[in-house]
């Protein structure tokens, strides 16, 4: 995928401080990445800790060598710990259950009925993975939404690439099972 968008182009460029080839690889990376830091740390987190994860990689891009691929991982994995230190400290203070989306303006859209049937199905697929096991979600997310192999979704969870495997495999059917029990 990185080579045919050329994106370990952008990446080689971004290193050397290219601002253009920064926002192309941001871009490109950042949709999926919250992605899955929404199923690790839910909808009103995710973007936080995305963010966090953003100035790390950033100020320690001079320590990353490779290409997309490469990045996509490193990038992934500086997220996996931002969202278990979130969770961490998120069970030590107390939340609110009122909802965000009462306290905010929503924006004028022009297919408002479309983006917010593709909203609502999104989060309904992310909710879905969320409600697995953590270890069979992550594996999902890495392996089908991110499109990482199994070798970097090991390296990314600390475990091997046929645990990965194993645990993609077994929420996957997980999945299955409950869009089937749905009516």
């Amino acid at each position: 995928m990185a080579r045919e968008d050329g994106l370990d182009t952008a990446v080689a460029s971004m290193r050397e401080g290219d601002e253009a080839a920064f926002r192309r690889v941001y871009g490109a990376v950042q949709p999926p990445l919250l992605r899955y830091l929404t199923v690790l740390v839910g909808p009103a987190d995710a973007e936080d800790v995305a963010s966090e994860a953003w100035a790390q990689a950033f100020r320690d891009l001079d320590r990353f060598d490779g290409d997309a691929d490469g990045f996509r991982g490193w990038i992934t994995t500086i997220a996996r710990n931002r969202a278990l230190d979130h969770l961490r400290h998120a069970r030590r203070r107390p939340t609110s259950a009122e909802p965000v989306e009462g306290m905010v303006e929503l924006r004028d859209a022009a297919d408002v009925e479309g983006d917010t049937l593709g909203r609502v199905q999104s989060e309904a697929a992310l909710a879905l993975i969320a409600s697995l096991p953590r270890d069979q979600a992550e594996a999902v997310m890495l392996r089908t939404v991110l499109g990482f192999d199994a070798p970097t979704a090991g390296r990314i969870l600390g475990k091997r690439p046929g645990a990965v495997r194993g645990a993609a495999h077994r929420g996957l059917r997980q999945l299955a099972k409950k869009l089937a029990e749905e009516p």
